[in-house]
C-alpha cells in the first residue's frame, strides 16, 4: 500500500507534459480495441495519477504488497518435492507476464495493464496450490462463509486487506483469469462496473461461475497462464521422476505443439497471435488443430501429473493440517489471544487496512490469514500447534 503522504519531489510542468505526451503518442499506436490507461477506473481515486501511466501504476503497487513478496515460497504443482530446479509461483507469473507482453505486444495491445493482471493473478494461492484449495474450502462452505477461490483471495488480499485501490481493469483480469471454459476461444465483456464487478464477487463467493473478463488483455493473460504452465509442468515432471520423456506424450500433441516446453510455449504463441483480432473484432483465439492438441495435453497432465498417486498420496495429512491450523487459530481469536501468530503475524502488522478490521468476522480472517501463508511458514505454524515445547535446562522463573 502507497504511503498517504506526498512524495515531496516534483517534476517541471512541461518534464511531466512531455512523458504524457509520450504515453498519449504511444497508445494511439495501439489496437482499436485495446484498452487505454486513460479508461483506468479507481474506486477512490484519491490521489493525483503521476507520470506512470494507470496500468503501470497498478503493476508497481502490486509488487510492493506484503502478498506479492510470498510468492517466493509458493509452489506450483510439486509441493511436497525438495528440487529448486522446479516451478515456483514467482517464476509462474514472471512467465504468465513476458508472455503476456509478448502476445499482447504483437497484437499492439497494453502491455502495462497485461503486466498488472499477470503480477497480480495468483497472489492469492495459498499453501500446497490447487490441493490446499479445496481443503480451505470445503472449512470455508461448514463455517458458513462461501467457498474459497484463489483468484477470489487475490481480489480480497489487493482490496480489503492491503487496500491498494486498483483499477477496475486490473482486478477484473485478476479475478477472472481463472478457468478453462473458454480456453480456446474468448471475447472480452466490455461495460462492467464497480456495482457488476461487486456482484460477480458475491456470485462466485456463492459458487458461481466465472465470466470473460472486461478487456483484450484480461483475455490475453487467462491464456498466457495456459501457455505457462503446461509445457512447464511436463518439463518439472521429467525433472522429479514422474515422466522419462517426450515420447509418453499423446502423437498428435508431439505433431502439433511439438516435444519440449520451449516448442510448446512457441507454437500457442504464434498461433495465437495469428488468429486473434484486436482491430476490427476483439476476439482471443487458437486455430482448431492448436486448440484440439491444447486439449489432449491438458487431459495427458492431469491424468499422469496433476492426478498422478504419488503427487496426491499425502492430501489426508494436508487436509488435517488445515482443519487443525484453522481450529486453533478461530479459537485464539474468539479468546483473543493476542500472543497468537494471528494477531503478532497478520492482524497486528501495520499494511493490514484498519477497515478490514473493523468489518471482517473471525472465520473470514483466519481464512485471509492461512491463504497468505507460503508453504514453509504453514508448516512452522502446524509444527508449532502439534509439537510439545521443550525446555533448556531449566524453566524460566
Amino acid at each position: 500500500m502507497e504511503q498517504d503522504t506526498e512524495y515531496r519531489r516534483s517534476l517541471p510542468t512541461e518534464v511531466e507534459g512531455r512523458i504524457a505526451a509520450y504515453i498519449t503518442a504511444k497508445e494511439g499506436l495501439l489496437a482499436r480495441f485495446a484498452a487505454r490507461s486513460g479508461d483506468g477506473i479507481r474506486r477512490r481515486g484519491g490521489k493525483r495519477e503521476d507520470i506512470r501511466a494507470r496500468y503501470s501504476r497498478d503493476a508497481d503497487r502490486i509488487m510492493h504488497t506484503k502478498a506479492y513478496a510470498r510468492y517466493i515460497d509458493k509452489t506450483q504443482v510439486f509441493y511436497l518435492v525438495r528440487n529448486d530446479h522446479i516451478t515456483h509461483r514467482v517464476l509462474h507469473v514472471q512467465l504468465v507476464s513476458k508472455i503476456g507482453r509478448t502476445i499482447g505486444r504483437s497484437l499492439r495491445l497494453n502491455e502495462d495493464l497485461i503486466e498488472a493482471i499477470a503480477l497480480g493473478h495468483d497472489i492469492g494461492h495459498i499453501p500446497y496450490g490447487h490441493a490446499g484449495e479445496a481443503c480451505l474450502s470445503e472449512i470455508c462452505r461448514k463455517e458458513g462463509i462461501g467457498v474459497f477461490r484463489h483468484n477470489l483471495q487475490s481480489v480480497r488480499f489487493l482490496t480489503a486487506i492491503e487496500d491498494c485501490d486498483l483499477t477496475l481493469q486490473v482486478l477484473d483480469g485478476i479475478l477472472c483469469h481463472d478457468g478453462e471454459a473458454y480456453d480456446s476461444r474468448m471475447a472480452p465483456l466490455p461495460g462492467k462496473t464497480w456495482d457488476t464487478f461487486d456482484e460477480e464477487i458475491r456470485g462466485l463467493s456463492e459458487g458461481g461461475e466465472g465470466r470473460a473478463p472486461m478487456t483484450l488483455e484480461g483475455c490475453v493473460v487467462r491464456f498466457a497462464d495456459t501457455i505457462a504452465y503446461i509445457g512447464r509442468d511436463i518439463q518439472d515432471a521429467q525433472e522429479v521422476g514422474l515422466i522419462e520423456g517426450a515420447g509418453e506424450m499423446p502423437a498428435r500433441v508431439r505433431d502439433v505443439l511439438g516435444e519440449s516446453n520451449p516448442s510448446i510455449i512457441d507454437t500457442l504463441i504464434k498461433d495465437l497471435i495469428e488468429h486473434s483480432n484486436g482491430e476490427t473484432e476483439p476476439l482471443i483465439r487458437y486455430s482448431p488443430d492448436v486448440a484440439e492438441a491444447l486439449g489432449d495435453l491438458k487431459r495427458f497432465n492431469y491424468s499422469r501429473i496433476y492426478h498422478h498417486p504419488q503427487v496426491t498420496a499425502e492430501l489426508p495429512k494436508i487436509k488435517r493440517m488445515y482443519d487443525t491450523i484453522f481450529a486453533v487459530y478461530l479459537e485464539d481469536l474468539e479468546r483473543e489471544r493476542r500472543e497468537s501468530p494471528i494477531y503478532t503475524g497478520f492482524l497486528d502488522m501495520a499494511w493490514i487496512s484498519p477497515e478490514y478490521r473493523r468489518s471482517t468476522g473471525d472465520a473470514e480472517m483466519v481464512r485471509d490469514f492461512i491463504a497468505g501463508m507460503t508453504d514453509r511458514y504453514f508448516e512452522r505454524r502446524f509444527e508449532e500447534i502439534v509439537m510439545p515445547k521443550r525446555v533448556d535446562w531449566k524453566f524460566k522463573a
